[in-house]
């Protein structure tokens, strides 16, 4: 009888442990995704003007990722491993590492909306004009920071803070030798939620530059200052406008003083729920080669997704200028986005650059117009986390452009892309 009393407790007891069990709350989830993404690209004048005997070039680049995230209670951790190269740039017996660290960070929060995030992670502000993750690009974009800030429904308040070294050194100073492109850096932002028909940010950032001479041990630090707004203004469901404006100010890399500055102002209108149209214009300021250069006036917009702003062909800061030019950029767009389909869209844009700065050849005044580029976009959801997308762009330069850029205007000048995007979540639990 005993026995029996025992074994029928032992099962009461287990099944009220494994009710509690059951009835208590899940707090930590682990999710993991895997992303694949090859993009064909076909060049013949993509980031700078090709000469009319340059032939086109043509490969397969690949990024495959593999991403993990884990959250609790106060507390969340990213883990991101990366692969990226051309097919054929590794032998069929690979012995060296390929693998590198995207992101790997973890995040201290707390229930009144104060966190601090640390490691190396990206940073995405605002529309990515000045900080941005790069996608577009195989490698991606991360920064080595801490990232302190609160927020709440209202109100988000970040301030990012970065020291870069090079090696653990036990005596030399901290002089720098630049793999980052800078040494410290300072940011703060903040953005008001509160009104769905106005969202302004404000960021004020300060990045350092390393400029002191290694050899001779001596470490100095001149600083450049942004500072400057976005807004979002939605007045209506159909009409949207994004405004920007940057002001730049100290020294930059090289020392020289800088006053330099960013307007930039888009529409955007959605004719139907299948038809939107776009429209703006970008003004970076810039600097000619007879202006006193004691003054830097062109404009750096820093590490921003420019892929995004001046055109899908890249010749404007994802790629620099030749002849030692920055004569800045004027870039008036417009736009038109189709979705015949809820998984497909197609997209024209039309862009018109030029100089913002006089540019002198041989004492010849040029003419600040550098030309016209159109780009053609497809994106095609083909199924559950499977995206394909496609582009063409052909531009039609000018010969400022041929100066500015180097090249040749008379050259056709064209670039086509095909990229499908795998990026399922293959795991995911919550106990």
């Amino acid at each position: 009888m005993k026995t029996k009393l025992l074994i029928i407790s032992l099962l009461i007891g287990s099944s009220l442990i494994f009710s509690q069990e059951q009835q208590a709350p899940k707090e930590n989830e682990f999710s993991l995704t895997f992303q694949l993404r090859p993009r064909a690209e076909y060049r013949n004048g993509v980031l700078f003007p090709r000469n009319e005997n340059d032939k086109a070039a043509a490969f397969i680049n690949n990024r495959t990722r593999l991403s993990l995230d884990y959250a609790r209670k106060g507390l969340s951790m990213g883990l991101s491993l990366q692969n990226t190269g051309v097919w054929g740039d590794m032998p069929q017996i690979n012995k060296t590492a390929n693998v590198s660290i995207y992101e790997a960070w973890a995040k201290l929060s707390t229930t009144g909306g104060l966190f601090a995030k640390f490691g190396r992670q990206s940073l995405v502000y605002d529309d990515e004009r000045l900080l941005g993750a790069l996608d577009w690009n195989v490698n991606g974009r991360s920064h080595d920071a801490i990232k302190l800030g609160f927020e709440n429904k209202e109100h988000k308040l970040h301030a990012v803070l970065a020291f870069n070294q090079n090696e653990e050194k036990r005596i030399g100073g901290t002089y720098y030798i630049a793999a980052q492109p800078y040494k410290t850096m300072q940011t703060l932002w903040y953005q008001f939620n509160g009104n769905a028909a106005f969202k302004p940010s404000v960021m004020i950032m300060n990045l350092g530059y390393e400029t002191g001479n290694f050899s001779a041990g001596v470490s100095e630090v001149t600083n450049m200052q942004t500072i400057g707004t976005f807004m979002l203004l939605k007045p209506s469901k159909e009409l949207g406008l994004n405004f920007s404006g940057y002001y730049q100010t100290g020294n930059n890399a090289g020392k020289s003083q800088v006053s330099a500055y960013l307007l930039a102002l888009k529409g955007m209108y959605d004719i139907s729920p299948k038809v939107a149209l776009t429209g703006g214009v970008d003004y970076l300021s810039g600097e000619g080669n007879t202006d006193n250069h004691a003054v830097i006036n062109a404009f750096n917009p820093l590490f921003g997704t420019h892929h995004k702003f001046y055109g899908s062909m890249d010749y404007f800061y994802a790629s620099s200028f030749t002849n030692n030019l920055n004569p800045g950029l004027a870039d008036i767009y417009v736009g038109i986005n189709v979705k015949p389909e809820t998984n497909l869209t197609l997209a024209a844009n039309y862009h018109y650059f030029s100089t913002t700065s006089d540019v002198y050849r041989e004492n010849l005044k040029l003419k600040r117009g550098l030309g016209s580029e159109i780009d053609f976009q497809l994106d095609w959801a083909i199924a559950k986390d499977v995206k394909l997308s496609g582009g063409y762009s052909t531009m039609f330069g000018t010969a400022t452009m041929d100066f500015v850029k180097g090249g040749n205007h008379s050259s056709w000048q064209d670039w086509g892309w095909l990229s499908i995007n795998v990026s399922p979540r293959i795991f995911y639990s919550k106990w």
